[in-house]
């Protein structure tokens, strides 16, 4: 996650201010390191970057203090080398001569850089953000005008990102979008590029709004959009930009709760873009395979994901893993693992104290640590052998969406590649996902009045929707307020009857292969007054025993994997009936009670 700013002023001034202003307006977007550049008509370039927050770092390296009429200013989220000065963008290219910096991520930067090596360029970094300055060197080498060195560079360039670039002894600068946001800002005197709206709502409101495969070239008083395609030149008039700051941050959405559950087919676009480029997911498999006992250790919600990875290494991978929470390792199975062991911590912030702790004792034996974890640079990060970036961007809401799915994406396709299997299928994921919301959304109205006004209920799953039965009770919990437990269809029976009464709720997550199993649950609650609702593909058995149902589009998936994609998408009904009780109820979804994002405490 990465944020970026550039601007073209039509005279010399004092740019430092307003390149503050637009790091504390992307701030929102989460970052590890800052760092901002001006570019002269000739001269050195000024750059000056650092670990730490825009202020901090503003005030320590005078940001302030520059001037000129071109400048670039970036925030970044670490996915490609951990959190440092070097790392930190914007990034010169080897003579010093171009600068650049980007959002996103290029999950092919291991191979590029290896090749800009091998082609005699200065690599500073492991970041894919010097990677992009770099493949438009390239082409710069071989003679093409910058347009169409960008141009070249796209297709060099794999994954998805939007990158801002400028060269000594020019007026202008030039950016593109493959996948991550990237807006214009039009006004007298100055024109400017950023990843989202906030940074230049201080500069104007009339906003141009880039697609894909696009290349913008700005300067003081003006802009020409060119398409990658073929070089031709695009008409795009501003418009009118009216919304609030806070409407601007959430996207238009009223909450960023709801936000992220939108975002999940995005970031799970990323996610598998950069799985099947990473250099650490064979070495990871091969961990794994070779390990004794396979441990997969984490809290809350990351425990769910876990549970649901767990299935699926058994059914896709043929291999046990032992899914369990961080404190109970400790007791259960720690004093008996060693070297042999491997352990597999999930966490999305890597700060999880109950985490963290788990692993300082698997250490102690000798165990391997493997990580799935969004903050790159933090300290499950910097403890694991392998890990997995989860490529969720920031999640601001305290219930996590985006994250949950990530994980359980970054599951399913460890188990794929353990088992052998073509994970090909998983890149309609974000086509998938869209289209759950899109059909879920119109569903929940029907569904959420008939449980607003209980205190208590159950979500119950079996087989691979047992996992997501306890994350939908987690949500319910954590922001309705309301007592939702999370259990094993088959359990129900064993004693939490007894607390159906006339209406009572129970929200049962039925997968394909489980609908007779589900269907005797059902009339356990019915036949006792209790109201049946089921999240499930469309299915006549479901139909005629259920009192409502909340029906899932049926995934064009191949039949062998169709489960275990129906499973993973299951819960964003969930998610979207949590958030809109949370409302009916007058809550704040993104702000619980009595919650924190991050548990840094025992």
């Amino acid at each position: 996650m990465c944020g970026i700013f550039g601007i073209v002023t039509k005279e010399k001034q004092k740019l430092g201010p307003t390149l503050i202003e637009a790091g504390h307006r992307l701030s929102y977007r989460g970052y590890d390191t800052v760092g901002a550049a001006t570019i002269p008509p000739e001269g050195e370039i000024d750059l000056r970057k650092d670990v730490g927050k825009v202020q901090d770092v503003a005030d320590r390296l005078k940001f302030s203090e520059m001037s000129g009429q071109r400048a670039i200013l970036q925030l970044r989220w670490a996915t490609f080398g951990a959190p440092s000065y070097t790392n930190a963008q914007p990034h010169l290219d080897s003579d010093g001569n171009m600068v650049g910096a980007h959002n996103g991520n290029v999950v092919n930067n291991v191979e590029l850089r290896q090749q800009f090596m091998a082609e005699g360029m200065t690599v500073r970094s492991e970041n894919d953000g010097e990677s992009c300055v770099h493949a438009v060197e390239r082409y710069i080498n071989q003679g093409f005008d910058m347009v169409e060195a960008i141009r070249h560079a796209y297709n060099d360039l794999e994954g998805d990102y939007a990158f801002v670039i400028g060269k000594i002894g020019e007026d202008r600068l030039y950016a593109i979008k493959k996948g991550s946001g990237l807006i214009a800002g039009v006004t007298e005197g100055a024109t400017c590029i950023a990843s989202d709206l906030p940074s230049v709502l201080d500069i104007t409101r009339n906003i141009v709004r880039l697609e894909d495969g696009e290349i913008i070239t700005f300067w003081a008083d003006g802009y020409e959009i060119r398409k990658v395609e073929d070089g031709s030149v695009v008409e795009r008039q501003p418009e009118l930009v009216e919304d609030t700051m806070e409407a601007v941050q959430k996207g238009g959405y009223d909450h960023f709760m709801l936000k992220e559950i939108h975002e999940q087919a995005q970031v799970a676009q990323e996610l598998f873009h950069l799985l099947e480029n990473s250099a650490d997911v064979d070495p990871m498999i091969a961990r794994i395979e070779a390990a004794r006992n396979i441990y997969i250790i984490a809290c809350g919600t990351s425990y769910h994901a876990g549970l649901l990875g767990s299935v699926y290494f058994a059914n896709l991978a043929g291999r046990v893993t032992i899914p369990v929470l961080a404190p109970q390792f400790i007791a259960q199975y720690a004093p008996a693992v060693g070297p042999e062991d491997v352990g597999v911590f999930v966490s999305q912030s890597g700060e999880t104290k109950d985490v963290l702790n788990a692993i300082q004792v698997a250490e102690a034996r000798g165990m391997g640590v493997l990580g799935l974890v969004n903050v790159v640079g933090s300290s499950l990060m910097r403890e694991s052998e392998y890990y997995v970036p989860l490529a969720c961007d920031y999640e601001i809401s305290v219930p996590a969406t985006k994250t949950f799915t990530n994980q359980v994406v970054g599951f399913l396709y460890l188990a794929l590649r353990m088992g052998g299997h073509d994970t090909a299928p998983l890149a309609n994921l974000p086509r998938w996902i869209d289209e759950t919301i899109e059909a879920v959304e119109q569903q929940i109205p029907a569904v959420e009045g008939k449980i607003s006004p209980w205190d208590d209920l159950y979500c119950l799953g079996y087989g691979l929707t047992y996992p997501i039965a306890l994350e939908g009770a987690l949500k319910l919990k954590e922001i309705t307020y309301a007592h939702c437990e999370g259990m094993l269809s088959t359990e129900f029976k064993h004693g939490p009857l007894s607390a159906v009464t006339e209406g009572y709720p129970v929200i049962f997550v039925a997968g394909p292969d489980d609908i007779p199993l589900i269907v005797s649950g059902i009339n356990e609650v019915t036949c006792r007054g209790g109201r049946a609702i089921v999240i499930s593909e469309e299915d006549s058995r479901l139909r005629v025993n259920a009192d409502d149902m909340i029906v899932l589009p049926t995934v064009e998936a191949p039949d062998d994997m169709r489960p275990y994609i129906d499973a993973l998408l299951s819960v964003l009904p969930l998610q979207l009936l949590s958030y809109k009780i949370s409302l009916a109820h007058g809550y704040d979804p993104d702000f619980p009670r009595n919650l924190s994002k991050t548990l840094t405490v025992d």
